[in-house]
């Protein structure tokens, strides 16, 4: 489960990277700040900023496995903001553990449409069936 919450962050972040306006060849960026600190536990920090507005920081903790057969997870949460080519500011939230998987939030990403009040309707029914009901 540690593997596929990494996978599913470095993808997202490779996604935002490739979505970022990219600079003529040859203009270097300059980074205004940035910042980097890894604990003896795991647990870590960054943050940076460079002079075409991308802004990003991301945190991770350690939670320690409560069983002998299960592993330590990271959870992670960060943030990633640049300027897109048509001026919009794009900000992604995102938060990632091994219970909810990947959560990003953002006013950029799409949304699905509601559901009809007929469909919420009857999957409210089934959801109030006993178990044993449900599975006919």
């Amino acid at each position: 489960m540690k593997s596929f919450a990494l996978c599913l962050i470095a993808a997202a972040l490779l996604c935002l990277v490739e979505a970022a306006p990219k600079p003529q060849q040859g203009e270097p960026i300059a980074i205004i700040s940035q910042e980097s600190n890894i604990e003896p536990d795991g647990a870590y920090n960054y943050a940076y900023e460079t002079a075409n507005g991308i802004k990003a920081e991301e945190t991770g903790t350690v939670k320690k496995a409560t069983s002998a057969d299960a592993t330590d997870v990271i959870i992670v949460k960060g943030s990633v903001s640049y300027t897109s080519p048509e001026g919009e500011l794009i900000t992604l939230n995102y938060a990632a553990d091994d219970e909810n998987g990947f959560q990003p939030q953002g006013a950029h990403l799409p949304t699905p449409p509601p559901i009809p009040p007929a469909i919420q309707k009857a999957l409210d029914y089934l959801l109030s069936l006993p178990p044993a009901q449900r599975r006919r």
